[in-house]
Order: structure tokens, then sequence, then C-alpha cells
């Protein structure tokens, strides 16, 4: 049986960590000048991975 490949598009976006999954928000990547700066701020930073998509994730990645 062949090892299971790790997807590298989720490879990219997730990180595990002692407790789940960390990921940055989306929506902060390009088309800025029409967003607020509040709005910008909040989407600042790393959120966990809500619980329910944990075993998706972790399947993915091969954990």
């Amino acid at each position: 049986m062949p090892k299971m490949k790790t997807k590298r598009s989720a490879a990219k976006r997730f990180k595990k960590t002692a407790n789940g999954y960390k990921h940055k928000h989306a929506f902060k990547s390009h088309i800025l000048t029409k967003m607020t700066t509040k709005r910008k701020r909040k989407l600042r930073g790393v959120n966990q991975l809500n619980a329910s998509d944990k075993p998706l994730v972790a399947r993915m990645l091969g954990h």
C-alpha cells in the first residue's frame, strides 16, 4: 500500500498546534482599498480552526 500524500494546498494554509490547527483569515489579500481600517485590523493574525473542520484538515495533512 502506498503512503498517503499530503495535500500541498492544505499544508500551506494550516499549521498543527497543541490544541488543533491554526489558520489565517480570508479576504485579506488584495482589493483592500475599499475595506475599512477596522475590518482589516480584525482580519490580522491567526485563528484556531473550528472543531467541526478538524477531522477534514487532519486527513488532508495526513495526521
